[in-house]
């Protein structure tokens, strides 16, 4: 964990040009980050321009104010003086990437556990914490705050935490939440608008994925996949396969699931979910992804029975290092 302190509003305060972005394929936690730091600059630092530069965010996501001022074009006017890298490490923030490297001061504020010190001059990374969103509410000037952006943070939260099932949820978390809501927006309808509503083709897909999938290691890993021709053929997106691998994760004595999704020939993007003792983080770096221990995700090239040994094998050493453990622990 790296904890430098940080005034946020010092690091910001002469800047004339503000930029803010988040990982590609830009997820709740890194939408209501960027979102909630877009709005609280905007607030407490009137003079400065402040902008969002993001890949396109899914609909959904449209409740929060400021969604429709993201620029997905990448496209900057002059010097950038500070840039907020937000949920990530600079390698995953694709087109942004060049300007974070010209930007005359960087600020990486992270929680995941892959991203070990940084990447900026300025750097507040803590793994400890359940989300991106409730780590920069934890720089947020209380004085500044209002319901719009206590909306953006607790979306970011909510979606971090699996609303606030996963293993990273804290008591902490569950305080942060708590306060967020005292500042009265309708937070059960976020959560049906952004977690559970599904259009009639991301409930086929589900359908499909869930009925394809194989069950394996003796019942404790499933897996499911979807073609690019699949895809084609729903027009679908990336954001319509989002609650797939929640949905696979929970089915009964699995210990990992697997869900992956063509992206080009012999290439698939692949989400891993674990729920009590696999650190799936470990088996996405291997890959060159990363993520959380309970939640990560790669990319890895190869057939459909290429990629799912090759991740097999990785989860397979975590399991026999917990058996051994266990009987370790029993003598």
């Amino acid at each position: 964990m790296i904890m430098e302190k940080m005034n946020l509003l010092e690091e910001c305060r002469d800047a004339g040009n503000i930029l803010i972005s988040g990982h590609i394929r830009p997820d709740g936690d890194c939408i209501g980050s960027c979102l909630a730091m877009y709005l609280y600059l905007k607030k407490a630092l009137p003079e400065a321009s402040v902008k969002v530069c993001l890949e396109k965010p899914a609909e959904v996501f449209r409740c929060i104010k400021g969604f429709d001022e993201i620029d997905s074009t990448y496209a900057v006017e002059g010097d950038v003086d500070v840039f907020i890298a937000l949920d990530c490490e600079k390698s995953r923030l694709g087109e942004a990437e060049e300007i974070f490297a010209n930007a005359r001061k960087c600020i990486n504020i992270d929680h995941h556990v892959s991203n070990e010190r940084g990447c900026g001059d300025v750097n507040h990374v803590d793994h400890s914490l359940s989300s991106t969103a409730e780590l920069v509410y934890d720089l947020f000037d209380r004085q500044y705050m209002d319901a719009e952006i206590a909306k953006a943070v607790y979306i970011g939260i909510v979606h971090d935490t699996g609303i606030f099932r996963y293993s990273n949820t804290s008591p902490r978390t569950l305080r942060v939440a708590a306060e967020l809501i005292e500042y009265g927006f309708e937070f059960p309808a976020l959560i049906d608008e952004t977690f559970y509503e599904k259009t009639y083709a991301q409930n086929q897909l589900l359908g499909r994925a869930l009925l394809e999938s194989i069950i394996f290691m003796h019942g404790k890993c499933i897996v499911s996949a979807i073609d690019k021709k699949t895809l084609d053929f729903y027009n679908a997106t990336p954001e319509d396969l989002e609650g797939i691998i929640s949905q696979l994760r929970i089915t009964k004595g699995v210990e990992c699931a697997i869900f992956m999704y063509e992206t080009g020939s012999l290439e698939y993007k692949v989400s891993l979910r674990s729920c009590r003792y696999v650190d799936v983080s470990r088996v996405a770096v291997f890959f060159g992804g990363g993520g959380h221990v309970r939640a990560a995700g790669c990319t890895i090239n190869g057939t459909f029975h290429d990629v799912v040994n090759n991740i097999s094998k990785q989860i397979e050493l975590q399991m026999d290092e917990y058996e051994q453990r266990n009987k370790e622990a029993a003598r």
